[in-house]
């Protein structure tokens, strides 16, 4: 059986320094009135029982809370609407260690749009949590909330030179490479061009993608020629026309790498093609609708990140660094997850 080790607390070191409990709160809170050895005998009774500080408790007794912001994109992307639903069941949680959660939707495929809802978030949110378009605009406006003391972290697609304090999400380059490998396999030597679709090429974890995708497809299978890729936006209705485009110029045709969302869009263009069961189509994030996709054959593989994971590490890196506490690093590592139709949950 286990026995469950009891946490130490301020009256726990108090008895092994031999002091009131007040001293003991003095000399935690750097307030005057304490002799040097009375601090010598409470630091040396708190390394001995290893005692932490508890945020909730500390922010309980100063009535403290912290406010986070989420911008999220706007749209009809299937995957980030998933992601809402988890940071809204994050939210819950995070209420009972007083942080509060708003959301909020925005054109992040604008740059000038992204930046203004940044630099027109008030004082009261202490961290920010964006999905983020890598651009000069963006990231000046990153910097900007950063130099006002509030904490951003990148979701999903990054900004790295920015001063952001952590990006939340997968290895992106890994996932193209991934898919590349993926779509090289799955050809077993057939030889043509691969259509490829992303929702932008100013999205960083999109452009990271197509490099990882690009990389493994021109260095591992020479049989197959990657087409330039083109923008759907990650609407659905502009990428079945991006697809059908590419079905119509490329009669060679053997599959499509969808880098971004749209994969119904891509779906109905290629049935209405008649090559749904042909082309082999490999898209991104386990969703209702890709779900439904690859049980019918039309989609071969998914590469997947986990939302509700992404939305509670965004959550406690934000919380952590509010409370001066250490980010678990191992913790808050999203990993990559390739579905098929024989692994689905």
């Amino acid at each position: 059986m286990i026995v469950p080790v009891a946490r130490v607390t301020l009256q726990d070191v108090a008895e092994e320094a031999g002091v009131s409990l007040a001293t003991v709160d003095r000399v935690l809170n750097g307030r005057p009135g304490v002799r040097d050895r009375t601090v010598e005998r409470v630091q040396s009774a708190i390394d001995r029982l290893g005692y932490r500080p508890d945020p909730l408790a500390t922010r309980l007794a100063r009535n403290e809370t912290f406010r986070f912001c989420f911008i999220m994109p706007a749209g009809t992307n299937s995957f980030m609407r998933l992601l809402e639903e988890q940071i809204a069941a994050t939210a819950d949680w995070l209420a009972w260690q007083r942080a509060f959660i708003d959301v909020r939707r925005v054109d992040v495929f604008d740059p000038e749009t992204l930046a203004q809802a940044l630099e027109g978030l008030d004082t009261r949110y202490r961290g920010v949590a964006v999905v983020a378009l890598d651009h000069p605009r963006v990231r000046g406006a990153i910097d900007d909330l950063v130099g006002r003391g509030v904490a951003v972290v990148t979701l999903v697609s990054d900004a790295p030179t920015s001063r952001r304090l952590r990006y939340v999400g997968i290895d992106n380059t890994a996932a193209g490479r991934t898919a590349g490998a993926l779509m090289g396999r799955f050809a077993s030597g057939r030889q043509g061009t691969i259509g490829v679709v992303a929702g932008s090429l100013a999205l960083r974890d999109h452009a990271e993608r197509l490099l990882g995708f690009f990389q493994v497809i021109t260095g591992e299978f020479e049989g197959l020629r990657v087409l330039a890729a083109e923008e759907g936006r990650d609407d659905i209705a502009l990428t079945q026309k991006v697809v059908e485009d590419i079905i119509e110029r490329n009669p060679d045709l053997v599959g499509i790498y969808n880098a971004g969302a749209g994969l119904q869009g891509l779906a109905t263009a290629a049935r209405a093609a008649g090559r749904d069961q042909e082309l082999i189509i490999i898209g991104h994030e386990l969703t209702g609708h890709s779900r439904r996709l690859l049980l019918h054959g039309v989609i071969d593989a998914i590469i997947n990140q986990d939302p509700g994971h992404e939305a509670r590490s965004a959550a406690r890196v934000l919380l952590a660094h509010c409370s001066g506490e250490p980010i678990v690093a191992e913790q808050e590592r999203i990993r990559i997850d390739i579905f098929l139709r024989d692994n689905l949950p």
